[in-house]
């Protein structure tokens, strides 16, 4: 068998799925791709085999004879090599474990602290995944997530593991260092926003009927929020986990002691049949400890504010 004169498996699956529904569009949709690049996959799977694959009509595309058998054996084999590819990973499945979780916190909590994890356990293969998007576990291959959200997962095992608050802060060289004192001086200043840390809460709490801030730069990732406050950019108001090291180092100071409870607290979610699996205690076991240290650490913290003289 020459492998080599095999045409690319991407141009293969292209063509399947848009001879499965006569469709390019479909087939784009289907496949998250565009419709161009459907279109040319196809085209050059074609001219690799010297036969036209569709008749075209306009936009319309109709399979030609020669297509739809090759139609047919090109799914065949396909699916063959699915059920290979789920095989190898069913088989490999106890050594593998796959974590998914929100950007910011795989970012700035887990990645820095999973490496002791997986010097615990060498025997298991790390997976971590990152998404804004909740997992669907009957359809992605994914054995525990850990999400901010209110914990109603029905039909999951849910355990909580942190709460969470806001609170406003900036860069101590913010405004040549002429920080704000009091919440009504944060008028006219630049106030960062983001969907994840909304300002009108914290607003209310500091007695201020304020709406939420308009115009400026919109950060989607708290990540992102954070550097560009520690960088001078403005005041965010920030969640004491994710913001823990650049107030620690002093990257950031608190601005004023008045918080708010975040309305999404930290889950351990996974199906119910992994929870007793080796891998799953593994990693329980691990985890739920390495929270609550964090946890201490973050109400040891402290973070005095400017007026306070820290």
């Amino acid at each position: 068998m020459d492998l080599h004169r095999l045409p690319p498996l991407s141009a293969l699956r292209a063509f399947a799925v848009a001879a499965r529904y006569e469709s390019f569009s479909t087939a784009a949709k289907a496949l998250f791709v565009t419709h161009g690049a459907v279109s040319h996959q196809i085209r050059a799977l074609e001219d690799e085999l010297g036969v036209a694959l569709f008749e075209r009509h306009g936009k319309r595309v109709r399979l030609t004879s020669a297509g739809r058998k090759y139609a047919e054996r090109v799914d065949e084999a396909l699916v063959r090599l699915a059920e290979a590819t789920r095989a190898v990973r069913a088989g490999n499945r106890d050594h593998r474990l796959t974590i998914s979780t929100m950007p910011s916190f795989a970012a700035r909590w887990l990645t820095p602290r999973i490496g002791e994890f997986i010097e615990q356990h060498p025997e298991l293969e790390l997976e971590l995944l990152s998404s804004h998007t909740l997992v669907d576990f009957t359809r992605e291959d994914v054995d525990v997530a850990i999400r901010m959200g209110s914990g109603q997962y029905p039909g999951l095992y849910v355990e909580k593991l942190l709460d969470d608050v806001f609170f406003p802060a900036c860069s101590p060289t913010f405004r040549g260092g002429r920080l704000p004192q009091k919440p009504a001086d944060l008028r006219g200043m630049t106030l960062l926003r983001s969907d994840n840390e909304p300002w009108r809460p914290w607003f209310q709490a500091a007695g201020l009927d304020w709406a939420e801030p308009r115009g400026g730069a919109m950060y989607e990732d708290s990540s992102l929020l954070l550097l560009a406050a520690a960088q001078g950019q403005g005041v965010a108001l920030v969640r004491s986990s994710l913001a823990y090291n650049e107030l620690a180092s002093g990257k950031l100071v608190r601005l004023f002691d008045i918080a708010v409870p975040c309305p999404w607290e930290y889950y351990f979610v996974c199906p119910p049949p992994l929870l007793e699996t080796a891998k799953m205690q593994a990693f329980r076991t691990w985890l739920l400890p390495a929270f609550a240290a964090f946890a201490e650490q973050l109400g040891e913290g402290g973070y005095h504010t400017p007026a306070d003289g820290a």
